[in-house]
């Protein structure tokens, strides 16, 4: 075993995390699903929803069994959720292939919606114990900082030479231990910023320590201006004080929750109702605008609150419509600012009480 990997084990073994709900019980299984959870996920965030979903969906059988809309549920407010749907289809393919068995090999994981080459990587090591490279963010600041290796880690050549790295450091024995130990290491010690490298058990041979390097590796992504859109949201609300939610299509942004209707540019309410509902909205009221972060762009989302009444019974059962009563416990899944805007719909109520 190599010198880096040695130290990582040993550093793992006094004080990793050993605690975590998916070291527990190991299997393909629990592996894949906390690994996907885990992408551009916090550990903390990440605990309660996965202890959830194992009581819910404790097997591929089970999760391949249920509704898309039950997995979305569970799902709600973590976000990426096309993650999700991922987990979900490829539950079916598993469960529908020729062996009815789990992957075993990168290649065959890979195959599977949503698997890449580091989360194979780790499935394969941490479930299985065979050698399998991994290059998930946390290990790419490890290595990059171990080996000084300059510039963003996502540029082609920087990232093939992290691979190769990764492929070099990665014992062929006690795998499992080294994968948890080095994403362990980015994690709580190699971090991003103000990393505590006295406490780092590879801090003697570290190339960016070594050069006073640490918070220039990795390099940073090249900055652009982050783009902003702009959406107007309906809450319409009919005569017993329920919202309308309608479901999104499967794919794009919340694909496959429940959301509140989207008004077009230049677009009266007025229109919409008679459009959509057969009604002329009653009132109109702007609500304060919401603003909401993705990974790539910036989203306002400008409310406005429209009330109803006198709809047909046959417009109130339309498919794909769930007319919510904000006073009581959501059962679909619902994008999170979307659950922002119906709580403080029913905290605006509650102020005029």
């Amino acid at each position: 075993m190599n010198e880096f990997a040695t130290q990582l084990i040993s550093w793992f073994n006094r004080f990793g995390r050993h605690d975590l709900p998916w070291q527990t019980d190991i299997t393909p299984y629990r592996v894949w699903v906390s690994e996907i959870m885990l992408q551009q996920t916090q550990v903390v965030t990440v605990i309660s929803y996965f202890n959830r979903f194992m009581e819910k969906f404790p097997s591929v059988e089970v999760l391949a069994a249920a509704e898309l809309d039950d997995v979305l549920v569970l799902w709600a407010g973590l976000g990426y959720y096309a993650r999700a749907r991922n987990l979900y289809r490829a539950a079916n393919l598993i469960t529908t292939n020729k062996n009815n068995s789990f992957p075993k090999t990168i290649e065959g994981l890979m195959a599977l919606p949503g698997i890449g080459r580091s989360t194979a990587g780790a499935i394969v090591a941490i479930a299985y114990g065979k050698h399998a490279p991994i290059l998930d963010g946390n290990v790419k600041r490890v290595l990059a900082r171990y080996y000084a290796v300059e510039g963003w880690p996502e540029q082609t050549a920087v990232k093939k030479q992290l691979w190769e790295l990764s492929e070099k450091s990665t014992p062929t024995n006690r795998v499992a231990d080294y994968t948890q130990a080095v994403m362990d290491l980015g994690a709580t010690v190699c971090m991003r910023a103000r990393p505590r490298c006295d406490e780092c058990p590879v801090n003697g041979s570290c190339v960016a320590r070594k050069r006073d390097l640490q918070e220039f590796i990795p390099g940073r992504k090249p900055r652009k201006k982050r783009p902003r859109r702009e959406i107007r949201m309906l809450l319409v609300e009919d005569f017993q004080q329920r919202i309308l939610l309608e479901k999104r299509a499967l794919k794009g942004i919340w694909g496959g929750l429940y959301s509140l209707p989207e008004l077009p540019a230049g677009e009266d309410p007025s229109l919409w109702c008679d459009r959509n509902l057969g009604v002329q909205a009653d009132t109109q009221t702007v609500l304060k605008t919401l603003d909401h972060s993705f990974t790539h762009f910036d989203l306002s989302i400008h409310p406005l609150l429209v009330r109803v009444s006198n709809i047909s019974c046959e417009t109130l059962a339309q498919e794909g419509w769930l007319w919510y009563n904000p006073t009581e416990e959501i059962q679909v899944g619902v994008a999170s600012p979307v659950a922002i805007l119906l709580r403080s719909l029913l905290s605006t109520e509650e102020q005029k009480k």
